[in-house]
């Protein structure tokens, strides 16, 4: 650090990220006070900020309604009060009669007039300049006073070389101005500058910064990949035997889209570098078939494929329909979960072992210590999002350096693929298949329930099934059984003339399976069930869903709950049922599912309403978020840093070097994954 510390010191500046003396420099201020001019009391507007000076006319302590110190300060114009609820005897001494001050506060209408409460105050006088530069508040912690950060912060800037890394000739391309200059001007702004373009961060000062960020986190996404790209890993080339086989054996054709990423996928797994390809596609858009023939790719070379989900339905979905597409092929696939009886479990882990099986599908189960892979060389994460980086990296560590293929119905933004997912290789399945009809949403009050009632009737008794979701409790899954328990119970008094199911977390796997198989088999018309089945459930004759109490879920839960319906030849319905009175999140939310059913552009509104932390899932855990950039505001600068990253690394790899040096220092290698 620039200056001699203190230990107590030193860990609040832990606490803050502060780990290095360049941390303080990028320490940048939320806000700005205005210490550079006096207005005069009469002049003041509430609740503008402003600073006053005069002289103290009144100070008492009093004890209605509660203890404070009130003074009056007078200046030229007019008498302010000025209101202190926490007060030393200090204080006192500095604000007693025929005092002159300083006062900096938001002035509001007050008990006996205009008042100022707990001001900044100094003592004024001719000696006592103002100030030449707006003064910066900064981020803090507690016990950590903004004279002593700025007191590092000024030295940080001071003493430290603040040479630029960005090239000249690429600073003039771009417009932006030099890096000492900027971060100069945000810690010490004068006082003629665009005060608004300095709080909505659009100052090109703001804008070099934000540049920078984005910069640095494209060049170590870019440096990463081409680190994987000289690892070695099987070449699984197209031997087509195994895949052809399947592909005529499927009572569909793939769609265009399909194929692409397939050919993506299939010449990927050909190269004798380790795949790490995201295929992304919308609610029933087709990736499990795809996932499917890059199993058979790597199973035709000798090699075994792991595919783990995240919930137990999801996984056994993908188990009973790989089951049913490869058994004829002559593949038997093992199944593996927390659930299974321990005896089932240590045969399963030895099929595994022994090279018996050459896929294994499963959940969290399949990367605990206890199993181990004969010959792994591919894995394949469905919902990879739901998995923290550890444990993509313990199922990656079974084999000596597998392919990894990674699945996500949750489309990703543009911008967030391009920021957070740069050092994958992205294919995008962006076509239903054919025969599917648009799924028709309709938000209902919840006064409207008997109505609902009725429509869920009507639909059964034609022949069809129903969704019906209960409301999703995040604080307690116990709370949220016993809603599940309750609805069915209502449901099956109201609904006495059908034939209702019930599925939830804390059903064992093979109720769950004969439940969704009862469901599927149209022996059961009505579900009732917990967000268990917001993915992997398959029932073509179910178009009709109620989600209760909508607005308690977030928009990719949304969509995917609505992706359950809409999946056979009859027009489908999803009825958002929603409690008033409405948060203005919340309606935010509702709007945008009911306008739209496109997922990216969902994807791109989730963005906007709550940043990119909650979408990223557990990924986050390993990446280090934006703290200037704004994804949903900065797109461009994204695409301009994007494009530089490339040049950098090819034209000036020192500058590029010294770029990460500056920005990433204290970030771990978080891109192992």
């Amino acid at each position: 650090m620039p200056l001699k510390i203190a230990p107590a010191t030193q860990s609040k500046f832990t606490k803050l990220g502060i780990h290095t003396p360049f941390d303080l420099v990028l320490h940048l201020p939320l806000r700005y006070e205005d210490e550079t001019r006096i207005t005069r009391i009469a002049d003041l507007k509430p609740g503008e900020s402003a600073q006053v000076e005069g002289e103290i006319i009144h100070s008492e302590v009093m004890y209605r309604p509660r203890r404070s110190l009130v003074c009056q300060l007078q200046d030229d114009s007019g008498i302010l009060y000025l209101r202190f609820l926490n007060f030393y005897p200090s204080q006192q001494k500095q604000l007693a009669v025929g005092k002159r001050i300083r006062a900096l506060g938001e002035p509001r209408m007050g008990f006996f007039g205009d008042e100022m409460v707990h001001p900044k105050c100094r003592v004024a006088g001719e000696s006592v300049p103002l100030k030449q530069a707006l003064t910066p508040v900064y981020p803090t912690t507690a016990g950590l006073p903004q004279a002593t950060l700025t007191k590092h912060i000024h030295a940080a800037l001071n003493e430290l070389p603040l040479d630029d890394t960005l090239p000249q000739k690429i600073l003039q391309r771009l417009h932006l101005p030099e890096f000492a200059a900027s971060v100069r001007l945000l810690h010490q702004p004068p006082p003629d500058i665009d005060e608004d373009a300095l709080l909505e961060r659009a100052h090109p000062a703001w804008m070099r910064i934000k540049f920078d960020e984005l910069l640095a986190q494209q060049l170590s996404m870019r440096v990463h990949y081409r680190e994987r790209s000289r690892r070695v890993a099987p070449g699984l080339a197209a031997h087509n035997r195994l895949t052809d086989a399947l592909l005529q054996d499927l009572p569909f054709a793939l769609t265009g889209a399909q194929k692409k990423v397939w050919h993506e996928i299939s010449t990927d797994l050909a190269r004798p570098h380790p795949m790490q390809r995201l295929l992304q596609g919308d609610v029933g858009s087709g990736k499990t078939v795809v996932a499917a023939l890059a199993a058979l790719q790597a199973i035709e070379n000798g090699y075994q494929v792991a595919f783990m989900a995240p919930t137990e339905i999801l996984a056994e979905q993908h188990y009973l329909k790989l089951r049913d597409w490869l058994v004829p092929l002559g593949i038997t696939p093992v199944w593996l979960s927390g659930s299974l009886k321990k005896k089932d479990k240590t045969a399963a882990a030895e099929r595994i072992a022994q090279g018996d099986t050459m896929l294994a599908i499963g959940t969290h189960a399949l990367f605990q210590n206890s199993v181990e892979f004969h010959k792994l060389g591919l894995v394949i994460v469905d919902e990879q999002h739901k998995f923290g980086v550890q444990q993509r990296l313990a199922l990656r560590g079974k084999g000596a350096e597998p392919h990894q293929l990674m699945m996500s119905a949750t489309p990703i933004p543009r911008t967030l693929a391009m920021s957070y997912y740069a050092d994958l290789d992205v294919s995008v399945i962006d076509e239903l298949p054919p025969g599917r009809t648009p799924i028709v949403t309709k938000l209902v009050s919840d006064a409207r329930r008997e109505e609902v009632f009725e429509r869920v009737r009507a639909a059964c008794l034609e022949g069809r099934q129903a969704y019906w979701v209960c409301p999703l409790i995040d604080e307690s899954e116990a709370l949220q059984l016993q809603t599940a328990l309750e609805t069915f119970a209502t449901l099956t008094q109201i609904f006495p003339d059908l034939r209702i199911g019930l599925a939830h977390g804390k059903l064992s796997s093979t109720e769950k399976a004969e439940t969704m198989a009862a469901f599927k088999a149209g022996e059961l018309q009505l579900l009732v069930a917990t967000t268990v089945i917001e993915v992997g459930v398959d029932v073509p004759n179910a178009s009709l869903m109620v989600i209760d109490h909508a607005e308690r879920m977030g928009l990719a839960q949304l969509h995917q709950l609505r992706g359950r319906v809409g999946r056979g030849a009859a027009e489908s319905l999803c009825v958002l049922l929603f409690q008033q009175p409405l948060s203005e999140l919340a309606r935010a939310r509702l709007k945008i599912i009911f306008e739209n059913t496109d997922g990216f552009e969902i994807a791109q509104q989730d963005l906007r309403l709550r940043g990119p932390g909650e979408l990223l899932g557990a990924r986050q855990s390993g990446v280090p978020m934006l703290r200037f950039a704004d994804l949903a505001e900065d797109d461009k600068l994204l695409d301009k840093a994007r494009d530089i990253a490339d040049e950098m690394l090819r034209d000036f790899p020192q500058e590029a070097q010294a770029h990460l040096q500056r920005w990433m220092a204290n970030e771990p290698d978080y891109l192992r994954t």
